[in-house]
């Protein structure tokens, strides 16, 4: 015996060939209309507390409820110089602008790493979710890279980020099938740029506002292995290593779908948009529709739609996810946070 459920080994790739053939097939379009917003949070906190599991699938959108966002108030507060220099405004553009140099553009990419890997998001988003699964039979797939479910206490083996994460370094034409954790390099490079650290230990710019924007030759990052360069572990093509811990990451998540076939799951979908739906959204979809068990949740900004197919177990919440989250928060948790189906009680929202 292989110990693996209908004698297959689990494999990622199949949610997305399931999710690419369900989109190919639909029919009926898509559809906002499951119900009204406080009908869908009652809705929403009632398959929390009796899904026999939970997977979550989070975008982007999740982290700007946060208040990780890429320009505004935060980037100008890590980022004036380059922006007066290069006329870079925003974190996102900026991390492909042709610099003049290495020692440049590493120095922006440190402060890039060091506000979206290290700190803290502002909101309590993360923190909000993790009340709502925390005891629960849960999983997370999410194309993010800031790694805010390990921050807020998420289950490191619960969690697969398919598109790497700020904190890993690879070999730059991924000859070196390793990745390589940046944080001692971050932190130096911050200092040698001229950042300080503040009464709570997190860098902050200096009160004169004076900073370098190029690193000493010396504090260019190289491959510990080969010597060569390295590019940040983040998906954007070919050369993108799907480390050992990435592979095994991937057979986890497989494994717990392919172990709760067929039982009481909730599709949870969080601040997904339409640049990489095939990994989230399209395979959601797809094993709502296989299995008559499961339901389909949607939050999003302005984009919460579900297909007309499975209208009937979706459920679709439009606007700001930190508020709806926070209300499914204080539901949960107005019974005592119910671990199990067993010990569930009626939504507040009722």
């Amino acid at each position: 015996m292989n110990g693996y459920s209908n004698g297959r080994k689990p494999d990622y790739t199949r949610t997305l060939e399931k999710g690419i053939a369900f989109v190919r097939g639909l029919r009926g379009g898509l559809t906002d209309d499951t119900g009204r917003r406080e009908e869908g949070l009652r809705r929403l906190a009632d398959e929390i507390r009796t899904a026999d599991a939970i997977v979550i699938g989070a975008g982007a959108g999740l982290s700007t409820a946060a208040g990780y966002t890429y320009s505004g108030e935060r980037f100008d507060r890590w980022f004036f110089d380059f922006a007066e220099r290069f006329g870079i405004r925003d974190m996102y553009s900026g991390g492909f602008y042709p610099f003049p140099d290495d020692e440049t553009r590493w120095a922006w990419w440190a402060r890039n790493i060091y506000v979206n890997r290290y700190l803290d998001p502002p909101g309590s988003v993360y923190r909000d979710l993790l009340v709502l699964v925390g005891d629960r039979d849960y999983f997370v797939i999410t194309t993010n890279v800031d790694h805010c479910f390990q921050r807020a206490g998420f289950d490191k083996r619960r969690l697969f980020y398919t598109q790497g994460a700020y904190g890993l370094f690879q070999s730059a034409q991924g000859v070196v099938r390793k990745t390589y954790d940046n944080e001692a390099w971050v932190m130096e490079a911050m200092q040698a740029q001229g950042f300080v650290r503040g009464e709570g230990g997190a860098f902050e710019p200096p009160r004169d506002g004076r900073l370098s924007m190029r690193l000493p030759h010396a504090l260019i990052p190289v491959c510990p292995d080969d010597g060569g360069p390295v590019s940040m572990n983040l998906r954007a093509d070919d050369t993108f290593v799907e480390d050992d811990g990435w592979l095994a990451a991937a057979d986890r998540y497989a494994a717990f779908l392919q172990a709760r076939e067929g039982r009481r799951m909730l599709f949870m979908e969080l601040g997904v948009g339409g640049n990489t739906p095939m990994i989230i959204k399209y395979p959601f979809w797809a094993m709502t529709a296989e299995n008559p068990k499961a339901v389909y949740a949607c939050l999003n900004y302005d984009e919460a739609v579900c297909p007309a197919a499975i209208r009937a177990r979706s459920i679709c919440i439009d606007g700001d996810s930190a508020e709806a989250l926070k209300a499914l928060k204080a539901d949960i948790c107005s019974d005592g946070g119910a671990s199990s189906p067993a010990e569930a009680t009626p939504s507040r929202f009722s």
